[in-house]
């Protein structure tokens, strides 16, 4: 029991910090620049959240794939507006 209610905390914590990458998202498309956006650190993030979600989908622990999936769509959404949106 304590488990379940554990798994399901994690799992919504998890994709509420991962929703983090999308304001930034927003503000680059709004703006239409990323001039202050390090694409280096939003490399980094998205490669460690491929490898947290490689690692919750070997384990299949659902709490790790949700929530590195949300990250991995933020993330490299960041990634890809700020290439577009470059100055």
């Amino acid at each position: 029991m304590l488990s379940d209610v554990l798994n399901v905390l994690v799992t919504i914590a998890g994709v509420l910090m991962s929703l983090g990458h999308f304001p930034q998202a927003y503000k680059i498309y709004k703006r239409r620049s990323a001039k202050d956006v390090s694409l280096i650190t939003y490399s980094i993030f998205t490669v460690g959240s491929f490898i947290w979600l490689a690692y919750g989908i070997s384990l299949n622990q659902w709490p790790i794939i949700a929530t590195f999936i949300v990250a991995v769509v933020g993330t490299l959404s960041v990634i890809t507006l700020s290439i577009k949106y470059r100055k």
